[in-house]
């Protein structure tokens, strides 16, 4: 069995979502979530180093998307990086309604759970980053029978699918990475609402339906402040909408600039520096 380089990067804000992408870019053979930093593993072979990881971190410090970063490197000696992974997964209690786990963890749910597998491959949302967690809360408070929801950025499909356990009618899940594409597809097959989700390899510009009563985006802010407009244009008077993917310290601008857009703040949530804001459209 091959060894492997593991490289630990935190940074300071932790954005999972934004240092994942940028380091998918390298050549590198998997990505795992803890609760405040990555792990990134590759191969021995790979030229894939701490001074490469570096260089891709500083260009978002130069842009401004985060102000600091650590990296750190060392060798895991014939071990297998996925099972490493799965030994460190487990069953996420997101409520007492709601629970995620992985495929390859057994759990017998309580009465009137609602058990959601979800396998996240390269793609993010395991449920356990704060994140993902305020806005399935949201999910569980809001969601109501019949209702037809857009999921922006739905990495894993996550929201999606429980938006569906927890009675929406249908759900359109849009991503415009392909890996996320490909990784939603599968988890909705394995929770059986492939029927009623419909993923879509695109962008919120792209999505022709403009009617839906419930849109959820758990992005980081300056992706929901680029497409406030969209979000407008496609959601129906009274429907609900909910913004995650946020810092604390965000929330104000998040607030103001989506009021302006005839939204009206009624709900918010914190876990930890992260918030998740909730508007109803005028």
């Amino acid at each position: 069995m091959n060894n492997y380089k593991e490289f630990s990067v935190s940074a300071i804000p932790f954005i999972q979502e934004v240092l994942s992408g940028v380091l998918w870019q390298l050549d590198i053979s998997g990505i795992q979530e803890e609760e405040n930093f990555i792990k990134i593993f590759c191969t021995e072979e790979s030229l894939t180093n701490q001074k490469e990881i570096s260089a891709q971190l500083q260009k978002l410090v130069n842009e401004s998307v985060i102000e600091s970063f650590i990296v750190s490197e060392k060798i895991l000696e014939n071990k297998n990086w996925n099972e490493e992974w799965e030994k460190s997964r487990e069953v996420i209690t997101v409520s007492d309604t709601l629970v995620i786990k992985p495929s390859f963890k057994e759990y017998s749910p309580k009465p009137n759970q609602i058990v959601i597998t979800i396998d996240p491959k390269m793609s993010f949302g395991t449920g356990e980053h704060q994140s993902t967690k305020l806005s399935l809360l949201f999910l569980e408070k809001y969601v109501r029978n019949g209702f037809k929801i857009l999921d922006v950025g739905t990495g894993t499909a996550v929201l999606a699918i429980a938006s569906v356990k927890l009675g929406a009618s249908g759900v359109i899940a849009i991503d415009n990475d392909e890996c996320c594409y490909e990784n939603s597809i599968e988890n909705c097959e394995v929770n059986s609402v492939h029927e009623k989700i419909d993923v879509r390899l695109c962008e919120i510009k792209n999505v022709g339906e403009k009617d839906f009563d419930f849109i959820v985006a758990n992005i980081q802010r300056d992706i929901l402040l680029e497409i406030k407009k969209d979000i407008s244009e496609r959601i129906m008077r009274n429907g609900i909408l909910i913004l995650s993917g946020l810092l604390i310290q965000d929330s104000n601008e998040i607030r103001l600039e989506y009021e302006n857009l005839n939204f009206t703040f009624i709900d918010s949530n914190i876990l930890g520096e992260w918030i998740s804001l909730v508007f109803r459209f005028r």
